[in-house]
């Protein structure tokens, strides 16, 4: 069985670090910067990735939720990185999923869609069938992706969006939380509202 390292000892690390202890996972230490930071729901955090010694078959998970910062951690050096999925999730048998992905409690992944590497599918979201999550996407809390829709690489989609089907949006942009979005969005935009327009650039 893997050694699992988990990069970033917050609040989201808590919820990656549980998922993987339902999949009885064997996680030895949490990675963090933070020096103020010295354990984590009771698993101990070093600082520096040199602390690790003496372990084969070392695996990662970066438990960190900003899309940017998990982008700049997987550029630092070669890793070998799983997933983290909780066994409440629903995931069809046809979806293709890359790895150091996180599927939290209740996310629904339907037929066909194509999951890159390093997004994060949050909490009871649903993203439909032959949808297309690029690198680095995080979908919230409760947001809804219809069938078809395509996510460019490091979009974050807010708590709560809906999306309808066919829809495609463009690399590194924000989908506001609670917003509809019926129209394709372009890269680097910020949208919100009912139906979402594009607030800032």
């Amino acid at each position: 069985m893997n050694k699992i390292f988990l990069i970033g000892a917050g609040d989201h690390g808590a919820v990656i670090k549980e998922i993987l202890d339902e999949n009885l996972s064997n996680i030895v230490c949490f990675i963090d910067a933070d020096f103020s930071v010295s354990e984590c729901l009771g698993i101990k955090v070093i600082h520096e990735e040199s602390e690790i010694v003496n372990c084969d078959e070392v695996a990662f998970v970066i438990s960190i939720g900003s899309n940017q910062i998990r982008k700049e951690i997987v550029n630092q050096k070669p890793r070998a990185y799983i997933n983290a999925i909780h066994p409440s999730s629903v995931v069809s048998k046809s979806v293709a999923v890359g790895f150091g992905n996180a599927f939290m409690a209740g996310v629904c992944i339907n037929a066909r869609t194509k999951i890159s590497n390093h997004c994060i599918v949050n909490t009871n979201a649903t993203v439909d069938h032959d949808c297309v999550l690029e690198d680095f996407v995080h979908v919230s809390p409760g947001a809804q992706l219809g069938g078809n829709v395509y996510v460019g690489e490091g979009t974050h989609i807010g708590i709560g969006a809906s999306i309808i089907p066919g829809i495609k949006i463009g690399r590194w942009s924000v989908v506001g939380a609670g917003a509809v979005v019926v129209n394709d969005v372009p890269d680097g935009v910020t949208v919100v509202g009912v139906p979402a327009r594009i607030l800032k650039k």
